[in-house]
């Protein structure tokens, strides 16, 4: 028998095993990589749609009668879903994106107190907090973008 045909042929099926077991650990980081972007990227888009869903609903309280602002804002925040989705935030993005969508949160938040305190669309304090949760979200829709890989140099 010939041993280095032998030698060579055991050696061969454990290089192709072995470049196998690479190639497809490579995929599966690759597949988990892009679920876990894809999962991420579903949850951004639903929490800024349920931050801008609240303030809208923000916005029309603040051009109603006094007397009917703070109920239609506390229905607002209520129905905008952003406090659940807030949650979710928290166990799917990372770290500092996760703070900085408290932060987002809390400003309009803010805006709501504001608002159930009576100020309408005219107030100063009305566009003070306005423009607190216009730069949070700002800022939040930039990390989000960094953290799928997104162009960064504009925010839309």
């Amino acid at each position: 028998m010939n041993w280095a045909s032998l030698i060579s042929a055991v050696l061969g099926a454990g290089i192709g095993i072995t470049s196998t077991l690479l190639v497809d650990q490579a995929r599966w980081r690759r597949d988990s990589h892009e679920r876990l972007r894809t999962e991420r990227r579903e949850v951004y888009n639903a929490y800024l749609t349920a931050l801008s869903r609240t303030r809208n609903g923000l916005r029309e309280a603040a051009r109603l009668p006094q007397e009917a602002r703070a109920e239609q804002a506390r229905e607002a925040f209520h129905t905008g879903g952003a406090y659940e989705l807030r949650i979710q935030m928290t166990i799917t993005a990372p770290g500092d994106l996760t703070a900085r969508s408290e932060v987002a949160y809390r400003s309009l938040r803010a805006l709501r107190n504001e608002i159930e305190r009576g100020a309408s669309h005219q107030d100063e304090e009305y566009a003070q907090r306005r423009e607190a949760y216009e730069i949070a979200l700002g800022a939040l829709r930039r990390e989000m973008r960094t953290d799928l890989g997104v162009d960064t140099t504009s925010d839309h």
